[in-house]
């Protein structure tokens, strides 16, 4: 209680100072996460005692495994006499609708750049953000400690590319600061000792515009991230604008559509760390969360009941990809799940868009539910949490979402950077020619490797990540970020192999799937249980072939004169979430479990797909 007392006694004093609010921008795996961990642990934020994992903010336990962070998230800390309330954004583009609205919360942001890489695809993305909404950069050049680190050539891209953007001759003024956040140290200059973070507590301090509004002035607050709790209902993580919020007092919520409803406020919370601490009072300038309202929605402004001046609703950007989820209709349904209804697949659809307003989804009938989001990592990244949860359904392909503008059909375009080594980059460059990618850039990036980058309609990237992997040998990598919609541009080319698919309900032998492998590769082992309908690997021709994969050998007592060959068989190709959703086709699922995935045909019976491939 005594502990609870001085925490509280803590956070009185934070409305005595001034705050700076900032987001942490980059492209992915440039650091941010690390770069907000080293903030807070310099800041003294953490007490001597407690333990603190490596990337504390990526909390969820699919952001630990990738390393990526997926949703956004704020903390708080005190440097001197400053509250300085921090943003953790994704850097994937897949999730920009949440960098998109947290940037309207912040006076500044930091902008991330890894001293090797340099500005890369989602870089560009985030920074036109930033720089539409007048918000001043201040450029980090991490990981100076890399061997092959340029950081005056990363400076100049940064220059190049804030130029290119149409920035202002104020956002042209950036503040650098060389930075290693593993290391836990930044510098203004590169040749400066290796110190700790203070340069860049100072540069934040110093830099970043101080929030405009007035405590005196009537309340005005905006919803930017949403979360739930069983015990207190919806939360709205939400920026005060004006004035001054209470616990317990009655305010407005108005919606984007207009609506106003009185109600008050239940909770009322302040950041601290990783902490979320109850407070009594919030005023102009700070970031807080809100409970009491269950129809609160991203956008939504709490206003002064005797003076509502309600802000802007916030503008998100369009789905740009739609997957068909499914009740699982397979022989095997029922085995491993625990949720396998349609009633249960629609509650978890439901409640998911409660806080995430990037998606959409419909009901389609039969069971059946369009999903909609903002590229295949965002809705496999949902489909994954749904598997671990014990839900058991279908994906069909990923399909990109087109609209008509004065009778043309227009399609989403993305931008593609590659990073290939040199001997492939003919290979790379046919194969993304056949999708309708047109080349803009192409520059030898020292060390063996070449950077290309290409206009490309986003249907043509669906499926192509496994291809280029294979073609570059692993060695490639490949980055992309929504660009426009623009008119239809024909057919793309489609997976050129068929599949194997299974003609038995059974156990898969050895002995069968020896003789199967120089058909083409398998997608299991031996052992595995299969059923009719499903594929079991990717044909080496391109057409479909149903093979028997439980057939063993015959047995007779006759002794044969030599021994038998040892059967030796290939390791198969592993198909994950990702990689499943990328390679079928459109008459083809993913049958999605908490324990198996597998990929079946839509058609299990071989007559009935003859019938309708016709």
């Amino acid at each position: 209680m005594i502990q609870k007392c001085a925490k509280m006694h803590k956070l009185e004093e934070i409305f005595l100072q001034e705050f700076r609010n900032i987001a942490v921008i980059a492209h992915v795996d440039h650091g941010k996460t690390t770069l907000v961990d080293e903030l807070l642990k310099q800041s003294g934020t953490y007490t001597a005692h407690q333990k603190v994992e490596e990337r504390a903010m990526d909390s969820n336990d699919l952001e630990k495994e990738r390393g990526i962070t997926i949703l956004s998230k704020n903390t708080a800390i005190r440097y001197k006499d400053t509250k300085i309330n921090i943003i953790d954004t994704p850097g994937h583009a897949d999730f920009g609708g949440e960098v998109e609205r947290v940037l309207k919360m912040v006076d500044g942001v930091l902008l991330l750049v890894d001293a090797q890489e340099g500005v890369m695809p989602q870089t560009k993305f985030v920074v036109k953000k930033a720089l539409g909404l007048g918000l001043c950069p201040i450029v980090v050049v991490n990981k100076i400690d890399k061997p092959a680190a340029d950081p005056e050539r990363v400076v100049n891209e940064v220059f190049d590319l804030l130029v290119a953007l149409g920035a202002n001759d104020e956002q042209l003024e950036f503040p650098i600061v060389y930075a290693a956040a593993k290391e836990g140290y930044a510098k203004y200059e590169i040749a400066d000792e290796n110190l700790n973070l203070e340069p860049l507590f100072e540069t934040i301090v110093r830099t970043v515009k101080k929030p405009t509004g007035s405590p005196e002035n009537p309340l005005q607050l905006q919803v930017f991230t949403l979360d739930y709790d069983n015990y207190v209902g919806k939360i709205g993580i939400a920026r005060i604008f004006n004035g001054r919020i209470k616990k317990n007092e009655t305010v407005m919520l108005a919606k984007a559509d207009g609506e106003q409803i009185r109600g008050r406020i239940s909770k009322l919370i302040g950041f601290h760390g990783l902490e979320r601490i109850d407070i009594n009072e919030a005023e102009s300038g700070d970031i807080v969360a809100v409970a009491g309202f269950e129809t609160l929605d991203v956008g939504d402004s709490l206003v002064d009941p005797n003076n509502p001046m309600p802000l802007d609703p916030l503008h998100i950007e369009e789905p740009t990809l739609s997957v068909v989820f499914g009740v699982n209709d397979s022989p095997f349904a029922g085995l491993d799940g625990k949720y396998v209804t349609s009633n249960k697949l629609n509650e978890r659809l439901e409640s998911e868009m409660k806080t995430n307003i990037a998606m959409r989804y419909e009901n389609a009938g039969e069971g059946k539910f369009k999903v909609s989001g903002r590229g295949e990592l965002q809705i496999t990244i949902l489909a994954e949490n749904m598997r671990r949860e014990g839900f058991e359904f279908s994906l069909g392909r990923p399909e990109v979402i087109t609209k008509e503008e004065n009778g043309v059909k227009m399609e989403p375009f993305e931008h593609l950077v590659v990073d290939v080594p040199d001997e492939f980059t003919g290979t790379v460059i046919e194969k993304l020619g056949r999708k309708k990618a047109e080349m803009k850039a192409m520059n030898p990036t020292g060390d063996g490797q070449t950077r290309i980058e290409f206009e490309i309609p986003a249907r043509g990237l669906i499926g192509f990540r496994g291809q280029f992997l294979t073609d570059t040998k692993g060695e490639g990598v490949m980055n992309h970020s929504f660009l426009e919609f623009r008119p239809f541009s024909g057919e793309v080319e489609h997976r050129k192999n068929g599949a194997l698919t299974s003609m038995e309900t059974g156990t898969a032998m050895g002995y069968s799937l020896f003789s199967l492998q120089e058909r083409g590769s398998l997608f299991i082992d031996a052992q595995v249980k299969v059923y009719s309908g499903m594929i079991i690997g990717e044909h080496s021709r391109p057409n479909d072939l149903d093979v028997n994969p439980i057939k063993g050998k015959a047995q007779s007592n006759v002794r044969s004169s030599g021994a038998d060959e040892a059967i030796k068989l290939v390791p198969p190709r592993k198909m994950n979430l990702e990689l499943a959703l990328e390679w079928i086709e459109n008459d083809e699922l993913v049958e999605v479990t908490p324990i198996n995935i597998r990929i079946r045909k839509k058609f299990l019976d071989p007559t009935q797909r003859k019938r309708m491939s016709r």
